[in-house]
């Protein structure tokens, strides 16, 4: 039995028990019961009645939480996303759940066609999907996991079976989406850069004609307040590029919308490190993967960098340039070893000053700029907090020794998903709840900050 099942089922008679036991009622206990809940047999949903299907990038961080629970379970996680890749290497957002009824969610696989639209891409034909993707959190979930149990993983062969999928992955990526020519990813869609709503995205939207408001039904009004979710304007002109993206058999570099995202390609450079060390471990050499994830990281400086920020910028491939928007994205490159000081030790002053306050106005990081003209507490992506974006932070200050700030930082994370049920985002002045609770990668990401918390080094 392992330990999902050991603390979430009933007391018996004869009770596993763990040195040391979890105290009844514990923070790392409920975080195990929500990713319990969550659970279909195969995969976990982000949140059964707002996301019932299975997510990309959220699947990387439930696997990164899951693994200190039930290894196996983890790359469970992991290979039933990996098993709906396409052909031609893409990991789409969503993997559809044929059990879940069409109207749940909205679009649906009906919409997306992937196994006719994305016939010439390569789509597989016995699941449904999405035809776009998300941030490639997945070799460096893949490596974490692998790390929490290398026995079970070496016997299972798990790093064997998923490697050639991940650098199928990066391949696509690489080769496929540098719409820029400047060596970094481009994304084709808002939902691909996991932060749907971000101010980041008005100026390169603008040029976009909305989807007629008639032509389709959003389900996400039916589980969140209207006011706390994208406007009617902005989703139809999301439905606008999809509807384009698959019509045009998800063919990329035609689009309207392209943008080079920092934290996008941040996660990009921090799997190629993840998968030279797999490589490494398969008994490969990794040192062409650590030369491109230095490569990268030029890139990103030399593309994104905005000196007079502080902090990197998206870029409008079919615009102007650099976005002047100051988004969390531009945050997340701390997360790289790599960083030159000077670019390091900027991020971390944006981070603690007046626009991100942390440590000041703010316990946890809010997703956009606190002095920004679009900022707004409560609206997705555009202002809230969240913890998945918090948790690459906190690795990204402890990485280039900011060991206060990020125990600081850890603390107000377990302390907020605490008091709030492990909300989907909250409040950044308030920490109060928003979205849907019982969120899986809150749960997740509690459950691996709980074992920095006991000293445990979570790779």
């Amino acid at each position: 039995m392992d330990r999902t099942a050991q603390l979430t089922a009933r007391r018996t008679e004869h009770q596993v028990v763990y040195d040391p036991p979890p105290p009844t009622g514990s923070l790392h206990v409920r975080a195990v019961r929500v990713l319990e809940g969550n659970w279909t047999g195969t995969s976990t949903v982000p949140s059964p009645s707002l996301y019932p299907h299975q997510w990309s990038w959220d699947s990387a961080f439930i696997a990164i939480g899951l693994r200190h629970i039930s290894p196996l379970r983890a790359q469970t996680e992991l290979e039933t996303l990996l098993a709906a890749q396409w052909s031609d290497g893409r990991i789409p957002h969503i993997v559809f759940n044929p059990s879940v009824p069409l109207d749940a969610y909205f679009p649906s696989p009906d919409f997306w066609r992937s196994s006719t639209a994305g016939r010439a891409a390569g789509a597989p034909r016995t699941v449904q999907t999405s035809g776009i993707v998300q941030p490639p959190v997945h070799a460096l979930a893949a490596w974490l996991v692998h790390r929490a149990d290398p026995g079970l993983s070496r016997a299972r062969g798990f790093l064997t079976r998923v490697y050639p999928r991940l650098a199928a992955w990066h391949r696509y990526l690489l080769h496929r989406r540098d719409l820029g020519g400047g060596g970094l990813v481009s994304v084709v869609h808002p939902w691909e850069q996991g932060m749907d709503n971000s101010p980041c995205w008005d100026a390169p939207l603008a040029r976009i004609t909305p989807a007629p408001a008639r032509s389709f039904r959003r389900a996400d009004l039916g589980h969140g307040a209207p006011e706390d979710r994208p406007t009617d304007l902005d989703y139809g002109r999301y439905v606008r590029l999809a509807t384009d993206y698959r019509d045009g058999a998800y063919a990329d570099g035609q689009g309207e919308f392209a943008v080079e995202d920092p934290a996008f390609n941040a996660l990009l450079v921090a799997s190629e490190h993840a998968l030279a060390r797999i490589a490494q471990e398969l008994g490969a050499a990794g040192t062409a993967r650590h030369t491109r994830a230095e490569r990268l990281t030029a890139a990103l400086v030399e593309r994104l960098w905005d000196p007079a920020r502080g902090m990197f910028l998206c870029r409008d491939v079919r615009g102007p340039g650099l976005i002047p928007e100051r988004s969390v994205s531009g945050l997340i490159p701390l997360m790289l070893p790599g960083l030159p000081p000077d670019v390091a030790a900027a991020l971390v002053r944006t981070l603690t000053g007046p626009h991100f306050g942390l440590g000041a106005a703010t316990r946890l990081v809010p997703s956009y700029d606190l002095r920004g003209e679009a900022f707004d507490p409560h609206r997705y992506w555009r202002g809230p907090a969240w913890f998945n974006t918090g948790w690459l932070l906190e690795r990204g200050l402890r990485t280039h020794g900011e060991r206060a700030r990020a125990d600081a930082l850890r603390s107000a994370l377990l302390g907020t998903a605490e008091a709030t049920g492990f909300a989907e985002y909250v409040d950044p002045y308030t920490d109060a709840a928003c979205g849907a609770l019982g969120f899986s990668w809150t749960a997740a990401l509690t459950l691996d900050l709980l074992r920095s918390d006991e000293g445990e080094d979570r790779g």
